[in-house]
């Protein structure tokens, strides 16, 4: 499977949000939307609101990359990824996520 590695090091390639968009699938759109809501306990979130081209394409974005803290610090650096960053394996912003996608970690690690 292609990657499309975002800011943070997650694959948007594999997302389903993006999936979704691409194939214009309301189905997925809608499993991904409960799906979201038991994984984020975020009861907001509609089949409607899953639509997402990645975090670095053009096209229309999932409404948390507006607000995403690690997307804004590496856009507000003029960086691609985090990898371009001599502070990617002691961020403060990034531990957590890593934490529990460690491959996320891994992906920006390859894009070096």
């Amino acid at each position: 499977m292609q990657k499309l590695i975002a800011c943070c090091g997650l694959n948007c390639a594999a997302c389903d949000a993006r999936i979704a968009t691409i194939a214009n699938d309301n189905e997925l759109r809608a499993q991904t939307a409960e799906k979201w809501k038991t994984q984020y306990g975020a009861s907001e979130i509609t089949p409607e609101m899953i639509n997402c081209t990645g975090c670095r394409e053009d096209g229309v974005k999932f409404s948390h990359c507006a607000e995403c803290e690690i997307r804004n610090c590496a856009k507000s650096k003029n960086f691609e990824t985090c990898a371009d960053c001599d502070k990617l394996e002691n961020c403060g912003l990034l531990v957590n996520l890593h934490q529990f996608v460690p491959e996320a970690l891994e992906n920006l690690k390859s894009l070096n």
